[in-house]
């Protein structure tokens, strides 16, 4: 995270590099040979960003996990307070060089030129481009959670399964215990909400079409399945079942789909 003196230290650091680098007896290109300058450049590569980073190695993370991991609210509080900080730091740079504003607010002119003061123009373009990477960074790790919450509608997964997750957690003494919590944020339990009653309303136009079966044809019309979990009885067309664990059965194929992709049932090759 970055301190609220950052934008003041890159510009102070890289007003001193400019300085020597214009000098006729300093070489072109800065290079960082005390211990306090390497201190410094490994300070900021790793100050910036580094939260949102961790958004996006989660995001890579879920796209290959068939369940949803819990909401990182820490490292999205992290990031939101890292741009409100630049952003705060960048309005402090520009505040001695002064600006115009609109008759709707908006600024218009400011008199600063970058090729006056080469140092400011680096630490606002620092803290521009770290505001940027850092909002794409939330985008790409919502994006994904609610393309997987989406996916799971399709096939059939009830959001009451979605909000109860078993987290396990380390005690003091270094043993560990299961406890239920939400996986989902409070947002995400409203849009997956939502989105269910939108797909249901859609889906409930074309009532002899089941939307969200598979798009490959059964290379066979009856086939043998297990009972993972207790699901009660069922209506087939051939009369009805009762599914209770560890049970098999021999079926038609298109009479237990949705309970084998929400878990019910395993098929059984």
């Amino acid at each position: 995270m970055p301190s609220n003196h950052t934008g003041p230290v890159v510009q102070e650091r890289a007003h001193e590099h400019a300085s020597s680098a214009s000098s006729p007896t300093s070489p072109l290109a800065v290079d960082f040979t005390s211990s306090h300058d390497r201190d410094f450049q490994s300070e900021i590569a790793k100050m910036y960003a580094e939260q949102g980073n961790k958004l996006v190695t989660d995001a890579k993370r879920i796209s290959s996990l068939q369940h949803l991991p819990p909401y990182a609210t820490s490292t999205v509080r992290a990031v939101t307070k890292e741009v409100r900080d630049l952003d705060r730091e960048v309005t402090n740079l520009l505040a001695p060089y002064g600006s115009t504003q609109g008759s709707d607010g908006t600024q218009i002119k400011s008199s600063f030129n970058p090729a006056d003061d080469p140092a400011t123009a680096c630490a606002l373009l620092v803290n521009h481009l770290s505001m940027r990477r850092n909002k794409r960074c939330l985008l790409a790790y919502h994006r994904m959670r609610t393309g997987k919450l989406e996916q799971m509608c399709w096939n059939g997964v009830d959001v009451a399964d979605l909000q109860n997750a078993s987290v396990s957690t380390s005690s003091a003494g270094g043993s560990r215990h299961s406890t239920t919590a939400s996986s989902l944020s409070a947002e995400e339990e409203q849009y997956a909400h939502q989105y269910s009653d939108l797909l249901a309303a859609y889906k409930g136009q074309w009532t002899d079409i089941d939307l969200t079966g598979s798009l490959e044809p059964p290379r066979d019309i009856f086939i043998d399945v297990r009972v993972l979990k207790d699901a009660g009885e069922i209506q087939t067309e051939y009369g009805s079942i009762t599914l209770t664990k560890n049970s098999q059965f021999y079926v038609r194929q298109g009479d237990v789909e949705r309970l084998i992709q929400q878990g019910y049932l395993q098929k059984l090759s």
